[in-house]
């Protein structure tokens, strides 16, 4: 007789301990292979495709899209095939069984001996009984996020709406329209007092949008931050990437340039590569450079690190930025794609801004940002001129360094910016 087998949510990692269903990738009455993914859930800080460490046929789901579930909730039953096994939790042959729980985090390949089963950590309130299973009834038409987040945004509860689109699909045409129609009169409530919260459209703070707001508050509230700029010539450094890029090979981005002028900084200036242990009441300097960059996604804003970016050149910094850059933009990246930065690089100027006081990510020591490159007029060898000019902000956390070390890093990037040559006793 097949055995059936129920996946858990697994512990995803980085202290997250709750995911919301985005999105089902198998009905029940599907045949699942070993490590096929099952379905799309929203942590704190990636969308993530989990997969099924069991193969065989969906018997249920649990949860509905759009449900929080904590780790170690049910999320799927699996029937097996026969298992010759005395006790029936022992686990699956491997052909049944892999052990592996997440897409992207060192998937092996099936062995012929048996493993131990991967037994997620479960929060102390679990609710008692498990959520009813998800009835399927037919195919079930996939909802797009960006459908699925307009309608989160405006209060539409996506079972109540008509698709226009094939089998019933729901279209972003449909959620604007339900956002036009007029909704029901509420009841008559009493007057509001005083007391009462303010009114107006009200935004969860959860997922990626609360872990910023989190972070954020946290870095306020603990860092004594301080900020210095500086106005630097880019001209140079401009021509010089265009020289590059003609002599051929990959492209090289103006991010990759400041990257590595980033990474020959910290080698000089190691103070801001560091965080604080408040609780021993130590600076902690690092010695590997783990670079952060800031990215704009529709999902919000996230920053994927660059690891061990100390010992890239351009070209490798520049294709790992690429990577990083276009998994972010797909909703891809992995919560240890998004932790464990040393230091953050934030290019501001793509939003055409010139400057800024960036609030350092914490439990980092130090962001540099980078002002967009506009001509404007420069002395240049005692003359005036049209240059390149950009500027450059350094906030830093001023426990771990005074002004001194700060403005000397900073006008070290300012001097690589403008005299690229520089770069060269470093390479």
């Amino acid at each position: 007789m097949p055995k059936v087998l129920e996946f858990k949510l697994p512990d995803l990692g980085e202290g997250l301990t709750e995911a919301e269903i985005v999105r089902w990738l198998v009905a029940v009455g599907d045949v699942v292979a070993v490590d096929q993914p099952v379905v799309e859930v929203e942590t704190a800080k990636a969308m993530v495709e989990v997969p099924c460490p069991y193969g065989g046929v969906v018997t249920a789901r649990f949860g509905e899209e759009g449900t929080e579930l904590p780790v170690g909730a049910p999320l799927l039953t699996v029937a097996v095939g026969p298992v010759h096994e005395e006790d029936a939790t022992e686990e699956a042959e491997s052909s049944e069984y892999s052990g592996n729980v997440l897409v992207g985090y060192g998937t092996a390949a099936a062995t012929t001996r048996r493993r131990s089963r991967v037994r997620p950590t479960t929060p102390a309130a679990v609710p008692a009984a498990p959520p009813a299973p998800v009835k399927a009834a037919g195919p079930v038409p996939v909802i797009s996020p960006l459908v699925r987040r307009l309608a989160r945004e405006h209060g539409l509860d996506l079972r109540e709406l008509r698709g226009s689109g094939p089998e019933g699909l729901i279209l972003r045409a449909d959620v604007e329209s339900a956002m036009q129609t007029p909704a029901p009169a509420p009841a008559p409530v009493a007057p509001a007092t005083p007391a009462s919260a303010p009114a107006g459209e009200r935004i969860a703070l959860k997922g990626i949008r609360g872990a910023v707001a989190d972070k954020l508050s946290r870095s306020r509230t603990e860092i004594p931050d301080a900020t210095c700029w500086v106005d630097a010539d880019a001209t140079e450094l401009m021509a010089a990437r265009v020289a590059m890029n003609a002599a051929g090979g990959p492209k090289v981005s103006v991010l990759a340039l400041l990257a590595r002028i980033c990474t020959a900084a910290l080698a000089r200036f190691p103070e801001l590569n560091s965080t604080v242990d408040l609780a021993a009441r130590e600076i902690v300097r690092l010695p590997e450079v783990h670079l952060g960059f800031a990215a704009q996604t529709e999902r919000g804003l996230v920053v994927p690190v660059v690891r061990d970016a100390h010992t890239r050149n351009v070209d490798s910094l520049g294709a790992e930025l690429a990577r990083l850059t276009e998994a972010a933009r797909t909703g891809t990246l992995t919560p240890a794609q998004l932790t464990g930065g040393t230091f953050t690089l934030n290019n501001y100027g793509v939003f055409g801004v010139d400057g800024s006081t960036p609030i350092i990510n914490h439990p980092e020591a130090a962001m540099l940002g980078v002002g967009r490159i506009i001509p404007k007029p420069w002395v240049y060898e005692g003359e005036l001129a049209v240059r390149q000019v950009v500027q450059l902000s350094l906030t830093f956390d001023h426990r771990v360094c005074d002004g001194g070390t700060a403005g000397g890093f900073l006008r070290y990037v300012a001097d690589c910016v403008e005299h690229p040559a520089v770069l060269l006793r470093t390479l």
